[in-house]
């Protein structure tokens, strides 16, 4: 299938391993003549304008990040296929400018929608204009698309967080998208909090409300083009591509790990007999792939959704990676380490708020005391605050487990062709959990601190001072 897509995504993580899998050549949409990147925030231009160190969006820099490392990358030229669209999907039109959305018009065949606000913390008013407004704002944009052969929606797995066991369909919703955006709309900040709480429902927080109601927009739209949406549960550094332990995302796993290597994060709380469903940054992107084409060849009259979830099909629980905690640790010291490197669990709020004021809140004022005395800048005490806040906001996804089925994800994955299987993996059935962890310590280490694996020895003497 050829033609153009067009990719509405953050400038962070999921978005740019996604346009880093159709500059490899490998992606079975297989645009050849541009892919059209729409962004929240950024201006039109050239791509190189984008992807340059200090430039405006840097939405290329989490690609270029593997260059060094991959031997399959494929040169500088490969940008030559890429189109930087200036855009805002919380702004009407979607922030474009009417001689873009005018261009675009015949070009765009498949649109990948991704952008979204993951704060847990952002209010009604927010949620309400990036995940359902421009949701809606991304269906109008297609139905004026002359040549679209499908919309992929990407969703998240906890939009249905308020039950324990979740199956791959639609779950109703008890507000209506109408009334919840005019109440956004009319309300007063004075008032807001109390608004959302009557909203809200079940619903754990105003992102998983918005990105439900914003399923709803979208599965009403299949009269009018094809459509697909895909619900990733955690995701996770890369499991196989653009390759093992590549990451740009500092949630999750993989920030864990980078406070536990500098020696600033030294008890997490989580139960590690509980399931914590991650899903590799890969096979999300794979599900992205698959799923569009699926729904562009298929002309489903209902709309699919696929969970991209480990729980139920190849589980994850932190007891598996625990007894290795301090070996994975010591094999990839970080040389901008604060203090020895250690992360245990603990399996309540309570026993994790008495044991930070030993591990955590002492020495960050000790030695946010010795930094500013010798001229830096303390950030610790920063840091802790910033975690303590976002603890009772987080408690519900931390001490709770959810058993995500995936079983017409898996049967999309059987229909797949054997050569396609290897390049378009959905079944995660044989990873190694430990194995994974063990390449992400690496790639904290080479991507997020832009260590090289090779300053071991400097990094271990300054952990033996």
């Amino acid at each position: 299938m050829h033609g153009a897509v067009d990719l509405i995504a953050r400038c962070e993580f999921t978005g740019p391993a996604v346009v880093w899998s159709f500059l490899q050549g490998r992606a079975m949409l297989c645009p050849h003549r541009f892919l059209s990147f729409c962004t929240c925030g950024g201006s039109t231009g050239p791509v190189e304008a984008w992807g340059i160190p200090g430039s405006r969006c840097g939405v290329l820099r989490p690609i270029d990040s593997v260059k060094d490392h991959n031997p399959s990358y494929r040169g500088e030229g490969i940008y030559a296929k890429l189109q930087a669209v200036g855009g805002d999907v919380g702004q009407d039109n979607l922030g474009m400018s009417p001689e873009d959305r005018e261009k675009l018009k015949p070009e765009i065949h498949v649109v990948i929608h991704s952008a979204a606000t993951l704060d847990f913390e952002a209010d009604l008013k927010e949620t309400v204009s990036i995940n359902l407004l421009g949701t809606k704002r991304v269906i109008e944009f297609c139905r004026e698309l002359t040549n679209l052969q499908a919309l992929l929606h990407v969703s998240s797995a906890y939009v249905n967080s308020h039950l324990t066991n979740a199956e791959e369909k639609i779950y109703p919703v008890p507000e209506k998208a109408e009334k919840v955006i005019e109440v956004a709309r009319t309300v007063s900040d004075t008032d807001l909090e109390e608004a959302t709480k009557k909203l809200l429902g079940s619903y754990v927080n105003t992102y998983t409300f918005t990105k439900a109601l914003a399923e709803q927009e979208v599965v009403a739209s299949i009269s009018s083009f094809p459509s697909c949406i895909v619900r990733p549960s955690m995701i996770v550094g890369a499991w196989k591509e653009p390759i093992p332990g590549w990451t740009a995302s500092k949630n999750g796993p993989q920030g864990f790990l980078m406070g536990a290597g500098k020696g600033v994060v030294r008890r997490l709380p989580a139960n590690p007999d509980l399931i914590a469903d991650y899903i590799p940054v890969d096979v999300v992107v794979n599900g992205i792939l698959v799923g569009a084409y699926h729904a562009a060849t298929t002309r489903p009259s209902e709309t699919p959704i696929f969970h991209l979830t480990s729980s139920t099909h190849k589980p994850f629980r932190w007891n598996i990676l625990t007894p290795h905690m301090e070996e994975i640790l010591e094999k990839y010291p970080l040389k901008s380490a604060a203090w020895y490197p250690t992360l245990k669990l603990l399996p309540s709020l309570f026993l994790f708020k008495l044991s930070a004021i030993f591990f955590h809140w002492i020495p960050a004022y000790i030695l946010d005391t010795v930094t500013k005395v010798a001229g830096g800048r303390p950030i610790l005490v920063k840091l802790h605050t910033n975690i303590n806040r976002s603890l009772d906001r987080l408690e519900p996804f931390i001490f709770n487990e959810w058993l995500f089925d995936n079983k017409s994800l898996l049967k999309l994955s059987s229909t797949l062709k054997e050569s396609d299987k290897d390049s378009f993996y959905l079944d995660i059935a044989t990873i190694d959990w430990l194995d994974f962890f063990d390449n992400l310590a690496a790639g904290v280490k080479v991507y997020l601190q832009n260590e090289p694996l090779s300053n071991f020895d400097s990094a271990r003497k300054k952990q033996k001072m």
